[in-house]
């Protein structure tokens, strides 16, 4: 059987790093650029890996947050990582006071898990707490690869452009904060969607419930092989610090 998705583990260690940059990519995102020479053998192969963010509280025991590394540039030492502000907890609320200087301890991450090349189209469905993973996916992909994304924000103002040289066509579904956990706008939007002729991958990342939805659909109602699809629950409705992986 084919592999499509190669897994690499890593070494796990803690990394103390300083605040380089700051600023708003659009009214509900920040983008934080961390430095330090131990970024020095700093690994990240895939476009959804994720990392572990220590914020303090004052006491011993520090609240952890997964995060996508946006990008990384080793030989400058720099991390660049993506924070979508909603309901200010204790990582919105960090960002939203960072100023360059301050430090930040960042683990992980654990392995990164990629997806062969292999595939004539793919198709990148992802809400705001997916959009820094999505962004990397574009922009690294090789010249000429065909991709479609579908990105779940509320408005205009939050929709991002990605400088990339694949054949990327973006479309954006906008629904109102308080739908962000509801799968029927994501669904109606998916079902819209043409798929390409030949072989293609289908990446989504979401709340939980919306994730399973699209995931089903596609798996379901368009037939497409499961082992083509990766679909993780970003976050779950009500729970603070939750994610639902579905990939079987």
């Amino acid at each position: 059987m084919e592999q499509i998705i190669t897994r690499h583990r890593f070494d796990i260690r803690r990394r103390h790093l300083t605040v380089a940059e700051k600023s708003w990519l659009t009214p509900h995102m920040i983008r934080i650029v961390l430095e330090g020479e131990e970024l020095a053998d700093f690994q990240s192969l895939a476009p959804d890996d994720h990392i572990k963010l220590f914020f303090p509280t004052g006491t011993d025991k520090p609240e952890m947050r997964d995060y996508t590394p946006r990008a990384l540039d080793r030989a400058a030492r720099r991390l660049t990582i993506d924070f979508a502000v909603h309901e200010a907890g204790p990582a919105t609320q960090w960002a939203i006071d960072a100023r360059p200087g301050d430090g930040l301890e960042i683990g992980g991450p654990r392995g990164s898990a990629v997806v062969a090349q292999v595939f004539d189209w793919w198709l990148l469905i992802g809400d705001e707490t997916a959009l820094p993973a999505m962004g990397r996916w574009v922009e690294e992909m090789p010249e000429g690869t065909r991709v479609t994304t579908l990105g779940l924000v509320t408005g205009a103002e939050e929709e991002q452009s990605f400088a990339t040289r694949a054949a990327h066509e973006a479309r954006w579904l906008h629904r109102p904060a308080e739908a962000a956990a509801d799968p029927v706008p994501a669904l109606a939007a998916a079902a819209g969607l043409d798929l390409p002729e030949g072989r293609g991958f289908i990446w989504i990342a979401a709340e939980a419930s919306v994730a399973r939805t699209l995931r089903a659909h596609f798996l379901t109602e368009r037939g497409h092989p499961r082992e083509w699809v990766k679909a993780s629950g970003y976050w779950v409705q009500g729970q603070a610090d939750a994610h639902d992986k579905l990939i079987d």
